[in-house]
């Protein structure tokens, strides 16, 4: 932990800690000190694996509260909901491959297992494993699962390990995981007041009752924004093109179908935002006309379709706003930096995302994306290929200093 960083945000906050079956379970003695030292409260949850390595009654009495090893503990309430109920942020340190595996998957076969399926809390995860593991393909994808549902899980460090082999597995140092946690603290509330408006998904714009034309937008990058920006405090509604995924709880879903009707989904939301985020593949084009029967094959050999514009929706919304925050995507497969830095002018936009869309692991469809953030200042940072979750975080990040570089108070306040 760096000396100079205050720990007032560890005052006062209320932790859960889990302990699985590692030889580091021993350095979580440690961690629960520390947190305590800083005025924090922490409720120790073991797996029976953990207790063979250190006695319940070592956190028990470091922590002053009891210590949950069994789901059916008893005469006692039912533990996996009420031991995270309040709780600022659940630590799972160590972390071993079996539970990496069972979070991701959404397996509850014991206390700790099921309780992280009830945690609604910020979640940091330190993996502590031996012998390879950490590069195993399977542990890899639980990895890539967590982190794409904003899981924090911090990569173990290279040293000697049990096994006397010097490799990746060693739990990170305590000084990581502490500052994980007031990263995660901090990013609670930090957009505490905000009302942001994102787009996300295709448009679907009718040929006839039974085709239509669309693009490739899964609509998992915009969804992850309004995942982000309610995890930090904002309120959220999202207006969705037609999609496969599951609606965020927590957030106004607003579907629509059509260019013409996310448009007006927008303009209706619009005066009420503070930060628009249009992350919403829109069709450009549109046909012009829309027959009303299905249009059948009858012996032709080629087809004609007459296109016209669709609505520019940012333009129309950059021409209405008065204290909102404007920020814009462009999906681009060649001179990406030009054609975004193009789009960010025109469109009178405070901040762009620019990705490749042809980039190999991210664009359409992916769980992970790569992206340049250019802004109207002149800004512009790169992102390396990551879960949409943590791109997510990333660019909200970035927004809060558009206009004033590191000043939140940039973002109108209610």
């Amino acid at each position: 932990m760096d000396p100079d960083r205050p720990t007032a945000l560890l005052r006062g906050k209320r932790f859960v800690l889990g302990v699985t079956g590692s030889i580091a379970a021993f350095k979580a003695v440690g961690l629960l000190r520390t947190l305590k030292s800083h005025g924090a409260s922490v409720s120790v949850v073991m797996t029976n694996s953990a207790t063979k390595f250190v006695t319940p009654l070592t956190f028990e009495v470091l922590s002053g509260e009891p210590v949950t090893t069994d789901l059916f503990q008893a005469h006692e309430e039912m533990k996996h909901l009420t031991v995270p109920d309040g709780a600022h942020a659940v630590i799972v340190a160590p972390a071993t491959a079996n539970v990496l595996a069972k979070a991701a998957v959404g397996l509850a076969d014991d206390v700790l297992s099921t309780m992280l399926l009830t945690t609604r809390c910020p979640l940091i995860v330190a993996p502590a494993m031996d012998g390879g593991m950490w590069e195993h393909p399977t542990v890899v994808e639980h990895v890539r699962t967590l982190r794409s549902r904003g899981v924090v899980v911090l990569d173990p460090e290279v040293g000697p390990l049990a096994s006397g082999q010097i490799a990746q597995g060693r739990l990170a140092a305590e000084s990581r995981i502490i500052d994980a946690v007031q990263n995660a603290l901090a990013l609670q509330a930090d957009w505490l007041g905000q009302r942001v408006l994102v787009s996300a998904g295709p448009t679907q714009e009718a040929i006839d009752p039974v085709r239509f034309i669309s693009n490739r937008s899964s609509g998992k990058m915009g969804y992850a924004i309004a995942e982000a920006a309610r995890d930090r405090g904002a309120k959220v509604v999202l207006v969705t093109g037609p999609t496969a995924l599951t609606p965020p709880s927590g957030v106004e879903v607003v579907p629509v179908v059509s260019a013409h009707e996310m448009a007006d989904a927008l303009s209706r939301h619009f005066d009420w935002a503070t930060v628009v985020i249009m992350a919403a593949a829109v069709a450009d084009f549109r046909p012009k006309d829309r027959a009303d029967h299905k249009l059948k094959k009858s012996g032709r050999t080629a087809f004609s379709l007459e296109l016209e514009t669709a609505p520019d929706i940012l333009s129309m919304l950059s021409a209405r706003r008065t204290t909102q925050i404007l920020v814009g995507f462009a999906a681009e497969t060649e001179r990406l930096i030009a054609h975004a830095t193009a789009k960010l002018t025109a469109k009178g936009l405070d901040m762009i995302v620019g990705n490749d869309v042809t980039k190999e692991g991210a664009g359409f469809g992916s769980d992970d994306n790569a992206a340049v953030i250019l802004t109207r200042s002149g800004g512009q940072k790169e992102f390396a290929v990551m879960p949409k979750r943590r791109l997510a975080d990333a660019i909200l990040t970035e927004v809060l200093g558009v206009g004033s570089v590191g000043q939140p108070s940039s973002i109108a306040t209610e």
